[in-house]
């Protein structure tokens, strides 16, 4: 039998970097999320002040493992 996955798109932020964006989205997501089994990040931006990046964005979808109805 293959495995199913529910997808969810989310957008995480940090201050300090794309890879710490990545983190906090898939941490909070886990908060409230059981078997979280993936993550695809879509789309990276930040936003800049006086020529300095001060946020980091990530788009990310989110898999989540699910049991098909028997």
């Amino acid at each position: 039998m293959g495995h199913i996955a529910k997808i969810m798109e989310l957008v995480g932020d940090s201050p300090t970097s794309w890879q710490d964006a990545v983190e906090n989205a898939v941490r909070e997501a886990n908060r409230t999320i059981d078997n979280i089994t993936g993550v695809e990040v879509t789309n990276w931006t930040a936003r800049v002040a006086k020529g300095q990046v001060v946020d980091y964005k990530v788009d990310v979808k989110i898999a989540v493992g699910v049991q098909p109805d028997r």
